[in-house]
């Protein structure tokens, strides 16, 4: 009898990409409403995507199976 395959959690697939190096690359917060009192540099800068923190890497890689 066969294993059940773990499903890709859609929501962590539409916030998550790889890299090519394996890495996780993930969108800013802070940036939707009240941005009338942040600079200009600071939504510019809020534009760029970040990694995600290695420590946190291993538990959304479990739930991004494919």
């Amino acid at each position: 009898m066969a294993k059940n395959k773990m499903k890709t959690r859609s929501s962590v697939a539409k916030r998550f990409k790889k890299t090519g190096s394996g890495k996780l690359k993930r969108s800013q917060g802070f940036r939707s409403h009240k941005a009338s009192h942040k600079t200009q540099k600071q939504k510019r800068q809020l534009r760029k995507s970040a990694l995600v923190h290695p420590s946190d890497q291993k538990r959304i890689d479990s739930l991004l199976q494919n």
